[in-house]
């Protein structure tokens, strides 16, 4: 037996490792497809299915949770995108819904909380919708129910129950305001209490077939729930089923008080005094909690003492149950007597009717005259004394008070007091206005009927899911016009009738979707072997990273290196495009981290002189972008809108409508002399660029001179020198008016002053612009102050350049420096400031 035990185990292991296998490395659809079915084997209960129980429990024991995490690792790869809508269903959500319920929620909540917002947390998150509609909660309530439940520790147990309790706050933390409405508190705990209330009744039947079953994972369920706040609606739904089961059953009964005793003390509070509120009268009570107040300490003193003498906040029908369920059994009987006393002694204590608010007087009297109006002649007989010292000691602190409806409470506490105990024939009468409290207290000693009408429990408590599954059957299909129902022959001879479509313009639907989430498009790029996919990616990365600026911030560098790296394997169109305008858009969402990535790759090892092209023509474009003014870009949502809205309605259905046609021929033939041209007013706006130039361009300037094995700027690589330095004079140009810009001047006439005089004549170019962008950008002061060294010999060599350079573009680019310098000199010496600062 233990052999075969043993050769069981290995070839489950074996296989689900091959499949696992498959399902982490394998980009073959059908080899994917294969081994989820391999796995959907060992689910499939029945006699139909073709693998023997021992493997299948064997699987649903030791590797079930492995296999769903293998699952949920691997929910961003090819071969899930690949699937069809249908596979999908069969297939992969399947293997959450058919196995082991426990394993099944702990693995769906961890992948909830480690998931980012992507398309695979979207997928999670309806299969977890499936799992609580299809009724897995009850399943799982069940399964720790009946005899065979799954072993476990303390440690898995308080895990699950943690997670049960908490799933709509687990979901709340990562969707924030975006959760779903299942998953809402208001739809979550009534579909829990329903799912209690079907656990319980598959126990009742159990019970009655002789098996022996277990409610301790049902109460803690219940009173982890409650700790955490949720008890009211749990119980309001718990309660009346509950109730109304145990009403005419003794089985109910019995499983009621078990499920009641087991929760655990440090819970128990929660419980009860949700359960008073939501139960309908004292009868209903007593067939829930049963005798439990005579055997649980916490219970007892929860009941007796902390309702009637801490807490005031209760309605008086929950005083009503209360001290009805203490009264309706013998055995509670001298609880009963135990309250009256402690409740008389806080009515008649002086200090309490001076110190302690007014409410709770009020509440502490509707106590005492409740528990009175319950007691037998015999036993007020027997407390005779007690409430005699108790009315006449309460009644003159409260007659004693300065506060009018202190003392008129007195008054109605002590008539009701005498009339009971009937001392000798007299009662005492007092005088006082009749309002709605003092007519509440005197209906307290009158005794009304115990419980509410209750409906009669159903046959079984069916759960959401099934209720919602059988109503669509239970509505007919709507019959068929049988003016189309004709012979057949009839059919056949009328489709020479038809008229073909025209389907000449029509295109293939594609299956695949582009992301919707940064992350996910991220994902894509770095793993897909898809080329749809990948393309699909690439084409709207762009718009997520500007639709979604935070989350473009969390994986900005991320991204930039990916894109960096990427190269053209699948031959998308526009694929040089579309990557610059993404890595773009990165650079100006998240502008420090991602300079600082590219300014230092620039400089690194193993980079074609393409990605060193790449980098600076994202830089620049980038700059460009911040430097512009933010314009208010138009709503696609808004746009889409309105062209839903349909077409404009007709003119003459406008009530206003004549008064526009008045007005618009009133300007027709009205003669306007002058009428000066209208301007839209331009909005000042900051420049983004300014506050970050300085991580465009220094970096930039970091190791210029040091060659390398693959690049060497000053030496054989003169086109990337070229448009490195015209990069240099764009970043100054857009600087203008920046703090920054005069140490960037400096350090930019610093560094093309070395190469002023290079055979290249695109190198050149660039060296003449960059001082252009200097003369452009520079304040005229700094220009005389930081530069005045060199000023002479650079209006020296700009002439000779204007003169002698054989590059036509070089002669000009000097011409127009000249003048930039000898405007702004000109400039500074007229300025009486200016020359006072130079002397």
């Amino acid at each position: 037996m233990h052999m075969e035990s043993s050769v069981t185990d290995s070839e489950v292991r074996l296989t689900v490792a091959r499949c696992l296998r498959s399902l982490s490395s394998s980009s073959d659809t059908e080899d994917t497809v294969a081994a989820l079915q391999t796995l959907q084997s060992y689910l499939n209960d029945g006699p139909e299915s073709e693998t023997p129980a021992a493997q299948r429990a064997e699987f649903r024991r030791a590797h079930y949770t492995r296999t769903l995490q293998c699952l949920v690792s691997n929910i961003q790869a090819d071969w899930v995108h690949s699937l069809k809508a249908a596979q999908r269903v069969e297939l992969w959500d399947a293997l959450f819904l058919k196995g082991p319920p426990e394993q099944a929620l702990l693995v769906l909540m961890q992948a909830v909380q480690e998931l980012r917002p992507t398309a695979g947390l979207d997928r999670l998150l309806a299969v977890t919708e499936q799992f609580l509609q299809r009724g897995r909660l009850t399943e799982l309530l069940w399964s720790y129910c009946s005899d065979a439940a799954p072993p476990d520790s303390p440690q898995f147990r308080e895990t699950l129950l943690g997670r049960i309790s908490a799933l709509p706050d687990i979901v709340a933390n990562k969707l924030q305001r975006g959760s779903r409405g299942l998953f809402l508190p208001q739809q979550y705990y009534p579909l829990l209490a329903a799912g209690m209330v079907a656990a319980l009744e598959r126990t009742c039947q159990a019970l009655r077939d002789g098996r022996d079953c277990s409610l301790t994972f049902v109460a803690q369920t219940l009173g982890k729930v409650c700790i955490q706040g949720h008890s009211g609606l749990v119980l309001a739904v718990l309660a009346p089923r509950l109730s109304a089961a145990s009403r005419s059953d003794m089985v109910w009964q019995r499983v009621c008080w078990k499920l009641v005793e087991n929760v655990p003390q440090r819970w128990m509070e929660s419980v009860l005094t949700e359960l008073l509120q939501a139960v309908a009268g004292p009868e209903a009570l007593g067939r829930i909690i049963g005798n439990l107040v005579l055997t649980n300490k916490k219970a007892q003193f929860v009941i007796i003492h902390k309702i009637l003498l801490l807490q005031y906040k209760y309605e008086t029908r929950v005083l009503r149950s209360v001290l009805g369920y203490l009264a309706a059994d013998r055995e509670r009987r001298p609880l009963l007597l135990q309250v009256v006393r402690s409740v008389s002694q806080a009515w008649a204590n002086p200090s309490a009717v001076k110190h302690t608010p007014l409410e709770q007087q009020l509440y502490v009297s509707k106590a005492l005259l409740l528990s009175v109006s319950l007691l037998k002649d015999a036993e007020r007989q027997e407390l005779r004394s007690e409430l005699l010292q108790c009315m006449l000691g309460g009644m003159q602190s409260h007659l004693d008070s300065g506060v009018p409806r202190i003392r008129r409470m007195g008054m109605v506490v002590g008539e009701c007091l005498s009339s009971c105990m009937d001392i000798s024939g007299a009662r005492l009468k007092f005088e006082y206005d009749q309002d709605e409290e003092t007519r509440e207290l005197l209906s307290l000693m009158t005794p009304v009927a115990c419980d509410e009408p209750e409906p009669e429990p159903v046959n079984g408590f069916d759960s959401p899911q099934e209720t919602n599954e059988t109503a669509p059957s239970t509505e007919e299909p709507p019959p068929r016009d049988k003016s189309l129902n004709t012979d057949p022959q009839s059919d056949l001879d009328s489709d020479d009738e038809l008229t073909p479509y025209d389907m000449s313009a029509d295109q293939e639907i594609n299956q695949a979707s582009p992301p919707r989430y940064l992350r996910d498009c991220l994902e894509s790029l770095v793993s897909s072997e898809d080329p749809l996919r990948v393309e699909l990616s690439l084409r709207v990365c762009e718009s997520l990273v500007r639709r979604n600026v935070f989350a473009a911030r969390e994986i900005s560098v991320q991204m930039s290196k990916v894109l960096l790296h990427m190269e053209n394997k699948y031959n998308i169109g526009g694929f040089p495009g579309l990557r610059h305008a993404a890595m773009v858009a990165l650079t100006a969402t998240d502008c420090i981290p991602v300079t600082q990535y590219l300014t230092t790759e620039f400089y690194s090892l193993n980079y074609s002189l393409r990605q060193r092209l790449d980098i600076l023509e994202v830089l620049a474009a980038a700059a460009q972008e911040l430097s512009r003014p933010i314009t208010e870009r138009r709503d696609p949502a808004r746009d889409a809108e309105a062209a839903s809205a349909g077409p404009a309605p007709y003119p003459g259905d406008s009530p206003e409508h004549w008064r526009q046609v008045v007005e618009k021929r009133i300007r027709s033939k009205t003669k306007v002399l002058s009428k000066g041209a209208k301007r839209p007013l331009i909005q000042a706006s900051p420049n983004r660029y300014a506050a970050v130039a300085g991580h465009f361009f220094f970096p930039l300037l970091r190791n210029y001179d040091k060659p390398q094995v693959t690049f060497d700027l000053l030496g054989s690589d003169q086109l990337v020198l070229g448009r490195f330095i015209h990069t240099l004079g764009l970043l100054m140009h857009l600087a203008v008016n920046a703090p920054i810009a005069s140490q960037m001047g400096c350090a930019l006439l610093d560094f093309v002053w070395t190469v002023r005089y290079h055979s290249d004549q695109m190198v050149r170019r660039g060296v003449l612009f960059s001082v252009c962008s200097v003369f452009v950008s520079m304040p005229s002061q700094s220009l005389l102050l930081d530069l005045s060294e060199r000023l002479f010999e650079t209006r020296a060599w700009l002439a000779d350049v204007a003169e002698a350079d054989p590059d036509a573009d070089c002669r000009s680019l000097a011409v127009q420096s000249l003048v930039l310098l000898d405007k702004s000199v000109k400039k500074q010496l007229e300025d009486p400031q200016a020359v006072g600062l130079e002397s």
